[in-house]
């Protein structure tokens, strides 16, 4: 199937099960699709210890540097078919802190009194034949523990993995361990089973082991069973890392995924021998015109001179390495885009085309097995929001369990608030995981139609300034960029803080929106004007802070606090409605009404914003100055005489040049 056919199907061709098909999954139970419902990683790179629950389909969210891609990489090094391969499957950076080695000794056994590193609750090497106890010394080694486990099983995937199933409770998520046999009969009882991946250093050879075993092998058994790639295959998980699978995916490399697909349809090109054969015979540069031809020949007779002369060298440039895996890297398909016929190698395409190419190919994957779990690294990647959506719908379509990580709200929009997964991170490096609820104001219709704007941007952000109004939440924003231009010692723009403004529709909304960003972990603070007593003390109980002006609107706050030289500048500057033209044919003659009329008609139209916009510093009203300069103190406080910057800041990460491999926390 050609590139264009591929693409075409995921995005041009009608939805072959039609709507109903999505109506129809909600009648699934969740127990009888495969899926990944447990994950717990322990001593993973920027995460020491994590316990996930996942639903039938899942997108991450969180913080950069969150633990996001980690969790995808833990998976796959416990599932991936082809992950351990890699040798090694680890490397020192995979360790939580980079602790590979034991803790020193500490009090007696040190020598000195002085007291080692702390080891906090890092697992440690178990004991288990075929694991890291023959791998190290040390009884406290460090050791990467990664514990998935899988339900919704198939027939056949019970027939093959036998005595290692176990029983998940699904109402209760959690191993079902009861000595009752006739308990595991209940409809949310299903087969499951456990998969454990252990990584370790291994001091004998200097290097970093990892192996998979079945879980209950390592509780119940005085060896641990190898979770085998054969084993890892049933169980369909594919990962599609951002940008980094497209640079392969239409060679015959082994685990591309054109290797996937002709796998898959049980396809083996019988085409080695015969290129083999073809490129050996060929003579490069054999023409005399060359050149080359005669140099050749002249070495050859001054080797004559030296070897006996059945030797018969008679040096030729032939092409190299011929062997099948040669030709498996350096085979690839080309493609012509745009008019003309002209083909260029596939992985020279654009960005976007190579990511639908990419992602058509998986939607190809997804058909042929079936019993698929994908796990995608943000699908936004350099593709616009209707092909975002389009993509998630299909792949979930046409997957058991989808995982996806993401930034975008077109992505998120595709994802009901049970299967948004909000990470977050302690600077102990434990990882919790947080489900949206929605304050009863809140209705679920009202968040699904105001998403994007008014919901999505504040999951994504770490901090949330909400405000009362649409003019709050237009001119709050500029006049902190404003005045970050004017003096950035002394205010920050609420982008440089990494704050999202919310608008909440009105002031009996702040509340409720405080409790729901506060209950994801979020910083959240509250803009609004003055409040009957018994508001603000709900409204306080709910944020960090609460700036609380003391006029009846935020016009009333700018007109009445600025300058008349700045209202007489920007009249002038500005054209005038008919109707207020009309009423005030020269506005500097009644500067004050003429502008109240004016910041009235363009409520929530920016016509305040754009006036806070040309202000000095002292043109803008000193309650939005003192208020703008709190908020970067809050978010980002100035170091004290010990070097710390207080308790308001957030901790953040410290940036120092070395050479490093791509194994962030996220």
């Amino acid at each position: 199937m050609t590139f264009a056919a591929l693409a075409f199907r995921i995005f041009v061709q009608p939805k072959r099960y039609g709507d109903c098909f999505d109506c129809f999954r909600l009648f699934i139970s969740e127990d009888k699709i495969l899926r990944i419902c447990h994950l717990e990683v322990r001593n993973f790179r920027g995460i020491n210890k994590a316990e996930i629950l996942l639903p039938n389909h899942a997108v991450l969210i969180g913080d950069n540097n969150t633990g996001k891609t980690s969790l995808l990489e833990a998976i796959d090094l416990a599932l991936g078919p082809d992950r351990l391969n890699r040798l090694p499957p680890i490397d020192e950076h995979d360790f939580y802190q980079g602790r590979y080695l034991p803790p020193e000794p500490v009090g007696e056994d040190a020598g000195d009194g002085e007291e080692g590193p702390a080891n906090g609750d890092m697992e440690a090497a178990p004991e288990v034949e075929g694991a890291p106890d023959e791998a190290t010394e040390a009884e406290d080694a460090p050791i990467i523990r990664i514990d998935v486990t899988v339900v919704g099983l198939n027939d056949e995937q019970k027939a093959h993995f036998g005595d290692t199933i176990e029983f998940w409770d699904n109402e209760q998520s959690k191993l079902y361990q009861e000595p009752n046999p006739e308990g595991v009969d209940p409809a949310h009882i299903s087969e499951a089973i456990r998969v454990t991946f252990l990584g370790w250093y291994e001091p004998e050879e200097d290097d970093f082991q990892g192996k998979t075993f079945f879980t209950r092998s390592l509780t119940e058994g005085e060896s641990g069973q190898p979770f085998r790639k054969t084993d890892k295959q049933r169980c369909g998980f594919l990962y599609l890392r951002s940008l980094r699978t497209g640079s392969r995916a239409l060679s015959l490399e082994r685990g591309s995924l054109l290797d996937i697909i002709l796998r898959l349809k049980e396809l083996r090109p019988q085409m080695w021998e015969a290129t083999l054969s073809r490129l050996s015979e060929y003579d490069v540069a054999s023409d005399p015109a060359l050149g080359i031809t005669g140099v050749l020949e002249s070495i050859n007779a001054s080797l004559k001179k030296y070897v006996p002369k059945e030797w018969g060298i008679h040096p030729h440039l032939k092409v190299s390495n011929l062997t099948r895996e040669h030709l498996r890297k350096v085979i690839t398909a080309f493609i012509a885009t745009g008019d003309g016929d002209h083909a260029a190698p596939f992985y020279r395409q654009g960005t976007g085309t190579l990511n639908m190419l990419v992602l058509a190919m998986l939607s190809q994957i997804a058909e042929d097995k079936q019993n698929v779990i994908f796990a995608m690294e943000e699908p936004e990647t350099a593709i616009p929001p209707y092909a975002q959506k389009r993509i998630v719908h299909e792949v979930r379509k046409l997957s058991a369990q989808t995982i996806f990580t993401s930034h975008s709200p077109y992505v998120l929009e595709e994802f009901q608030t049970e299967e948004t997964i909000v990470l977050r991170r302690d600077t102990h490096g434990a990882l919790d995981q947080a489900q949206i609820e929605l304050p009863n104001s809140v209705k679920p219709k009202r968040y699904r139609q105001e998403f994007r704007t008014r919901f999505c941007e504040g999951l994504l952000a770490r901090r949330i300034l909400i405000a009362e109004g649409a003019t709050e939440t237009q001119s709050f924003p500029v006049v902190c960029r404003r005045l970050a231009e004017l003096d950035p010692e002394k205010y920050a723009s609420l982008e440089a803080l990494g704050i999202c403004i919310i608008d909440a529709g009105s002031d009996t909304q702040i509340a409720d929106l405080a409790k729901l960003y506060a209950g994801l972990g979020k910083r959240v603070f509250g803009l609004c004007d003055r409040q009957d007593p018994a508001d603000e003390v709900a409204i306080k109980a709910e944020v960090e802070a609460l700036f609380m002006h003391g006029e009846h609107g935020f016009e009333d706050l700018v007109l009445k606090n600025t300058t008349e030289d700045a209202l007489k500048r920007y009249s002038a500057s500005v054209t005038w409605p008919p109707h207020l033209q009309h009423k005030y044919p020269n506005p500097a003659d009644d500067i004050d009404a003429a502008m109240a009329e004016l910041f009235e008609w363009g409520k929530a139209n920016w016509v305040s914003a754009d006036f806070l916009a040309q202000c000095s510093e002292a043109e803008v009203p000193e309650w939005l100055r003192q208020k703008a300069a709190e908020l970067k103190e809050l978010c980002d406080p100035q170091p004290t005489a010990d070097g710390d910057a207080g308790n308001g800041g957030d901790a953040g990460p410290d940036l120092f040049l070395a050479a490093s491999d791509d194994h962030g926390a996220d």
